[in-house]
């Protein structure tokens, strides 16, 4: 890869690893429209570093508590809050992981058609446009129930298809349950800690596997760049929110999508 390449594709997957928009698109639609090939699977480990650093880096605090409750959950001295709230990101990450399990050869395989991203750029994007407008509540991520998590991880499962945004299908999803929109926001965030873990883990097996040899320097620079715009992303994401709301991402979705269709159609 050039540079050009490794600054794009490392801004791009950590703007869009949190944003409503669909990491996963752009990451197959930034080569499809360009000269650049396949940036590999150790640069994608990387970027996957870089995000995740970010995530756990931004919200270290509660995850110090959520991980000191949750393990006197289990030692017996009870659930608070912070206990609940961790059990509820493990129990909503099941359903992505036996789906993903499942049909991960199908999906990598045959659903990163322009089109299909196209179509659930669109058809998502209208989803989550009703969602913030018609349902949108007052809860918190503490003040959600087992239902609520479980339904939310079975929303997320839907992300493994290329074009609906893991981030925005369990932001939808949280908003349709009468969540806020921070509140919806934030239990996606922690959400995606354990999924970029194991997505993470699945692509390390991976490269174990092909034993390619791989650039450190560059692959170090991918996971700083992805890190440093994730970190802002997630930031000044959630104060816009709190001002704007979801329309100006359902929009630029609905755009993107009718542009693909136009383009490929």
């Amino acid at each position: 890869m050039d540079w050009l390449q490794v600054v794009v594709l490392s801004i791009v997957q950590g703007l869009t690893e949190f944003l409503p928009i669909s990491s996963s698109a752009h990451l197959i639609l930034v080569p499809a429209l360009t000269d650049w090939g396949d940036q590999g699977l150790a640069f994608d480990v990387a970027l996957h570093i870089g995000s995740l650093s970010a995530v756990v880096l931004y919200f270290r605090q509660e995850l110090v508590r959520m991980a000191v409750s949750w393990g006197g959950s289990l030692a017996g001295r009870g659930v608070d809050p912070d206990a609940r709230l961790a059990w509820w990101v493990v129990l909503a990450t099941i359903p992505v992981c036996l789906v993903g399990l499942a049909f991960h050869d199908a999906i990598a395989e045959g659903m990163r058609s322009p089109l299909i991203i196209a179509f659930g750029l669109i058809a998502f994007g209208l989803l989550l446009a009703y969602a913030d407008l018609r349902h949108r509540g007052s809860r918190d991520e503490y003040q959600l129930t087992l239902r609520d998590a479980l339904l939310i991880g079975l929303a997320q499962a839907l992300a493994l298809i290329p074009g609906t945004s893991r981030s925005g299908i369990t932001i939808t999803a949280a908003l349709l349950l009468g969540m806020s929109r921070e509140g919806a926001a934030r239990f996606s965030f922690l959400m995606s800690i354990p999924v970029i873990v194991l997505a993470g883990g699945m692509e390390v097996l991976g490269l174990i596997r092909d034993a390619t040899q791989v650039d450190w320097f560059t692959l170090t620079v991918g996971a700083l760049l992805s890190g440093i715009s994730a970190y802002l992303c997630i930031h000044f994401f959630l104060a816009f929110i709190k001002r704007v709301g979801m329309q100006p991402f359902v929009i630029y979705r609905l755009l993107l999508g009718a542009w693909l269709l136009w383009l490929f159609w």
